[in-house]
């Protein structure tokens, strides 16, 4: 097939799926309407993620339980096939002892292997760097799961139900972190940010996680990232992570 003549199939797929609806009362015609006033996303900014494991508790779990319930992420009782779009992993240095607990989700690559291995386009990175899966397009194949090195992947085995509006998701589809996209674009922090540096409670995660963009050399983010040494998971992939690690 030429390549005219795949932009020209991709373009009635995404007219067809126009009409299908995202989630209960939301199709997404109506869902683009009601984002007529944001303004455009470019390649101005692109939006990341710095984690401090030094700030970041074993036993704080404030992350996790943020994203279940921003996303409506509820569990089955078969926690083998559970959404999980963040985990938290404890590391322990074989030769000092030194235990490090860090939070583990889609590292928003640069250079995705899951966009690369997609073959309807669902798995895609908005200019912004934002890494997200057309629930319309997907097709259940999962080629995109067995691409990711970071296992940040998820398969919806189950029926849903109570869906969030502004996340929508369906039954043999594939997901993963957002960077809760919609709060992103209504110049909010994701909410694992923003329960991370609450200031304070059971729900303190004592400002482990810092949000910014790593265009923008004013921000906080780009800042720290020029200041301290961090690291990338992987970084033999070279696929320019958004997604940083500090003290690990």
């Amino acid at each position: 097939m030429t390549a005219p003549a795949n932009r020209k199939r991709r373009k009635l797929l995404a007219a067809a799926a126009s009409t299908v609806a995202a989630a209960p009362g939301l199709r997404l015609m109506e869902w683009a309407a009601a984002q007529s006033d944001a303004q455009p996303v470019t390649a101005a900014t692109r939006w990341g993620l710095l984690i401090d494991t030094d700030k970041c508790a074993v036993d704080c779990d404030a992350c996790v339980r943020a994203c279940n319930d921003e996303h409506g992420l509820t569990g089955t009782g078969r926690p083998e096939t559970d959404a999980q779009w963040i985990r938290k992993v404890t590391l322990t240095d074989e030769h000092s002892g030194r235990v490090t607990s860090l939070p583990v989700l889609c590292q928003h690559c640069e250079q995705p292997p899951c966009v690369d291995v997609c073959p309807t386009g669902a798995s895609f990175r908005r200019e912004d760097g934002v890494v997200l899966v057309d629930k319309h397009t997907c097709i259940g194949c999962r080629y995109c799961v067995i691409a990711c090195p970071y296992q940040a992947r998820s398969f919806v085995h189950e029926n849903l139900t109570a869906q969030k509006p502004y996340s929508p998701r369906g039954k043999g589809t594939v997901e993963g972190c957002t960077l809760c996209v919609h709060r992103i674009d209504e110049e909010r922090a994701p909410a694992c940010v923003e329960v991370c540096n609450s200031g304070g409670g059971d729900d303190c995660g004592n400002g482990a996680l810092l949000f910014g963009d790593l265009n923008d050399p004013q921000s906080a983010i780009a800042r720290r990232l020029k200041s301290a040494p961090s690291r990338q998971l992987r970084a033999d992939l070279d696929l320019n992570t958004g997604v940083r690690y500090e003290n690990l």
